[in-house]
């Protein structure tokens, strides 16, 4: 994940968790780490997904604030407006960010949707709607597993307990995800378990 698409972000140098925050602030101490000529590995985490957060430390610390300030900034000048001026609106449309595509269903539901209040539009989007609460709670776990997976596997491959705490993690047990975890080094059994927070949601089952 590039850095300027992370919101926050934690990075270890080894099994010590050294920085979390703004990717600014965490580039800023591992930078120092860096300089300083600590050997441990550098590894940075995206705090919601824990997918790994590419930051490029070449040069001073300026020039890396400096590429994070200028990827993050996508200004737009004045002549790109008046050379990319906004496409004209469609007649009695108003502008809402509804994209358009191709949706291949039985005559049947065609005939079921255009018969709903509203039409055909309408009742796809309450459907989607509908699906997306039901679901939320159990996408949510899987979130939470696949991030603290993710992690667990960039940092804690090697600890005792990695495979039964895996094990537990999709599973939903809480109790033995907390068991398998507590031996590992405190930062990195801590963070695995603030990620597996809500992969152990029980309404979701």
């Amino acid at each position: 994940m590039d850095a300027t698409r992370s919101q926050s972000c934690t990075a270890f140098a080894g099994s010590e968790r050294i920085a979390s925050g703004p990717p600014g602030d965490v580039a800023g101490r591992c930078k120092v780490l860096i300089d300083e000529g600590d050997a441990r590995t550098l590894l940075v985490f995206d705090d919601a997904t824990a997918e790994p957060v590419e930051i490029d430390f070449r040069g001073s610390l300026q020039d890396v604030l400096r590429r994070l300030a200028g990827d993050s900034t996508a200004a737009v000048g004045a002549g790109d407006i008046e050379a990319n001026p906004e496409p004209p609106r469609g007649p009695g449309r108003p502008k809402l960010g509804v994209v358009g595509r191709e949706v291949t269903l039985l005559p049947r539901h065609w005939e079921w949707l255009n018969a709903q209040p509203g039409g055909a539009s309408v009742a796809l989007r309450k459907l989607v709607q509908l699906a997306q609460r039901t679901n939320e709670a159990k996408d949510g776990v899987r979130r939470s597993q696949e991030a603290a997976f993710r992690f667990m596997s960039a940092i804690a491959g090697n600890e005792p307990g990695f495979e039964e705490a895996t094990r537990a993690l999709f599973a939903g047990a809480r109790g033995r995800f907390e068991e398998h975890t507590a031996s590992w080094p405190a930062d990195v059994g801590d963070y695995a378990r603030a990620l597996a927070a809500d992969a152990f949601f029980v309404g979701a089952a």
